[in-house]
């Protein structure tokens, strides 16, 4: 789940296969560790983990071994932990105002339809025997309810805390609130602008979004390194491989996972942020065609983070996409 390594900074230059750096505060360790390779001149920090070296530290000297990377004059270096989690994302059920194509936004927090209630058990059972070991949800009641729904019939959720976020709530759509999404649309054309795009008066603008989007994955990194980096756990790293289809793809061996439950426009200008601005590649399938579709309602996404808590804070380190808008269980 958590890991422990040694940051060391570098300068590419040319392969070593062997390298030993003294330094009068360089502080004992003791035993092997894992390498985290990273470049000081460059403006988004090169960054690799390399697997095949051998980090001893005896005393006051650091020897590095069996190094196929690209290196040369170490500088500093530091002990860090890394964590890996998954973040399941879902859309609420539906609503009344869903069937009718209507726009609710922030001004209308309407309640789960029948047919929403039957998605939201449906996404509950689905997801049933998938360990979550945290919740996070809109405060919004068509969140909320979906939310509970899934909880109740996930035994790993019994006696967890589901964290109420305002940051996950629906955009607003200002001045178009309550009427057809069609008009919205017609709206966006006559501004010359796409309706993905489109700001309606009054509403929420799409770097908004953004902002609340960046601020929520800083509360969960710092809530999720909070609660799972503890001495002692299980090593784990990104996980790989083909999806097997089942409601657990990704997760298996990340015992870390949180679940997050939302809104449609939210959700779409999330999995935007994730893959423009966070530089989160897609998987074999999947195009942007997927990434900027709406989510249908309780459609379920995936990804897995690994964030590193250092002496800077708790920066991300890597992101990978699972799935898109799932939604074979509706």
């Amino acid at each position: 789940m958590f890991r422990h390594f040694v940051l060391l900074h570098f300068i590419l230059n040319t392969p070593y296969k062997m390298l030993s750096y003294h330094s009068d505060v360089i502080p004992v360790l003791e035993g092997t560790w894992p390498i985290i390779l990273r470049s000081v001149f460059t403006s988004l920090p090169y960054t690799q983990t390399c697997s095949c070296c051998v980090l001893q530290g005896t005393g006051r000297k650091i020897i590095l071994k069996n190094c196929d990377l690209k290196f040369i004059n170490l500088l500093t270096f530091k002990r860090i932990t890394m964590l890996t989690f998954g973040i399941t994302i879902v859309r609420h059920g539906e609503t009344e105002w869903n069937k009718k194509g209507l726009l609710q936004g922030q001004a209308i927090d309407s309640s789960l339809s029948d047919i929403g209630m039957q998605q939201a058990e449906a996404a509950g059972k689905y997801l049933k025997d998938v360990k979550f070991t945290n919740v996070f949800v809109s405060d919004m009641a068509r969140a909320r309810q979906t939310c509970e729904t899934i909880v109740k019939h996930n035994s790993s959720c019994s006696g967890l805390e589901i964290v109420t976020d305002p940051s996950l709530k629906e955009r607003s759509f200002g001045s178009a609130e309550g009427g057809l999404v069609v008009d919205m649309k017609n709206m966006a054309t006559a501004a010359g602008q796409s309706w993905l795009d489109f700001t309606p008066p009054g509403g929420e603008t799409i770097e908004h979004m953004k902002m609340r989007i960046k601020e929520f994955l800083e509360h969960l990194f710092q809530r999720m390194v909070a609660d799972h980096c503890r001495p002692g756990q299980r090593e784990t790293g990104m996980p790989e491989g083909a999806l097997a289809g089942k409601p657990d793809d990704g997760t298996r061996d990340v015992p870390a996972h949180a679940l997050v439950v939302s809104h449609g426009a939210l959700i779409r200008v999330a999995m935007r942020y994730l893959v423009d601005e966070l530089k989160c590649p897609l998987p074999q399938g999947l195009d942007m065609s997927h990434v900027i579709a709406l989510c249908p309602n309780t459609g379920i996404c995936r990804f897995i983070f690994t964030v590193t808590k250092g002496d800077a804070g708790i920066t991300l380190s890597a992101i990978r996409c699972v799935f898109i808008n799932r939604c074979e269980h509706i």
